[in-house]
């Protein structure tokens, strides 16, 4: 098992030795964390998979990316033990050390293990159920669990799978939309202060560093949506918990030049303002990493996205949303080498200036 985390020296020396251009590095939280990342959601769950995400990960990492997610239940854990053994790879070689990269997985969603040969819920039954850590009417029609028991035992299975001894960021996946069509909003929020609570412990024994939400809809729908969550309630409720140095530091959300909620609608209320989630995070100093920025390769087609800058597709989705004020990183999910390739090019340019990616959002919804 590999010891530490990422800190502010590692992180920094990370950047000043990356070999690119120093404003595509962000600082927060006293960390410098590059403003691209890479995602390892999809694939299929087999071994030339697993060679292709290491891979990925590997020349992601040297060609100066230091932000890695993943999540326990992507290609059946498999993702996490792809990006253990990139991690471990590169210490090896000394290309690396772990204080340098950030590294955050995901917990809530029941999964089974495409390494054990046994079906979904035999394996569910076997591993979980007959161990007392899964009981009935724990897991929710979205294959969906946030009982402290389970999530207890998926963060031991994270670092087992990623041969770490602490994950930089642990966030709870799909909470609210796992959940709210089995549950009371209320009693939502019951569960949800008990697994901060679990959180907060588990930084107490140097599992985890932060935590935070990946979430899907729960931050960018209006407030009468059942699906709503107000982000300056869930910053309260840690502060509550975990005082001023509570680890509730990030979100995960959809954002693209498609799913452009997150900027653009104004979902949240901040005192008696409406504001949109990435003006709320700022104000509240949550960091924000994002999710399917190429939706799934979809944005990529001739004529999807508006053309700026004279930058090829990949680059264009990239650019506008790392110069997002307010968010940190689009997380990329890259496995073949010649994507990385192109998809790393953008880390040879800065992002936009704040005025003139003001103007540009301007010029694209009048």
């Amino acid at each position: 098992m590999i010891s530490g985390f990422a800190t502010s020296e590692g992180t920094k020396k990370f950047a000043q030795n990356s070999g690119v251009n120093q404003a595509n590095f962000k600082e927060f939280e006293k960390l410098t964390l590059s403003n691209v990342g890479i995602g390892t959601y999809l694939g299929d769950p087999d071994a030339r998979t697993d060679d292709l995400v290491t891979n990925a990960v590997k020349q992601s990492i040297t060609s100066g990316i230091n932000v890695v997610d993943t999540a326990i239940n992507y290609r059946s854990q498999k993702a996490e033990r792809s990006v253990g053994k990139a991690i471990s790879e590169l210490i090896k070689e000394e290309k690396i050390s772990r204080d340098q990269i950030f590294l955050s997985t995901k917990n809530g969603y029941v999964t089974n293990d495409a390494d054990v040969q046994l079906g979904f819920w035999e394996y569910v039954k076997e591993e979980y159920s007959q161990k007392g850590i899964i009981k009935e009417g724990d897991v929710t029609s979205g294959y969906h669990c946030m009982t402290t028991t389970y999530l207890s035992d998926q963060l031991d299975r994270s670092l087992k799978n990623l041969g770490l001894d602490c994950v930089d960021l642990m966030y709870l996946h799909n909470a609210v939309e796992g959940q709210i069509k089995d549950v009371s909003k209320e009693q939502f929020l019951t569960n949800l202060k008990s697994v901060f609570e679990l959180y907060e412990q588990k930084r107490d024994e140097g599992k985890i560093r932060f935590y935070g939400m990946a979430t899907w809809e729960c931050f960018r729908v209006p407030n009468d949506n059942p699906q709503y969550l107000s982000l300056e309630d869930t910053v309260n409720m840690a502060k509550k918990i975990g005082g001023d140095n509570h680890g509730f530091r990030f979100i995960q959300l959809p954002f693209n030049m498609n799913y452009d909620q997150a900027l653009l609608g104004k979902t949240q209320l901040l005192g008696n303002e409406n504001v949109s989630v990435l003006k709320a995070a700022l104000a509240l100093g949550i960091g924000v990493f994002t999710s399917v920025p190429f939706m799934q390769g979809r944005l990529l087609a001739p004529g999807a996205m508006p053309e700026f800058n004279e930058l090829k597709p990949s680059l264009r989705a990239l650019q506008f949303i790392r110069s997002s004020p307010g968010v940190i990183s689009p997380l990329v999910g890259q496995k073949s080498s010649e994507h990385v390739s192109e998809n790393l090019e953008i880390m040879k340019i800065p992002p936009m200036p704040e005025d003139e990616f003001l103007a540009l959002v301007k010029k694209l919804t009048s």
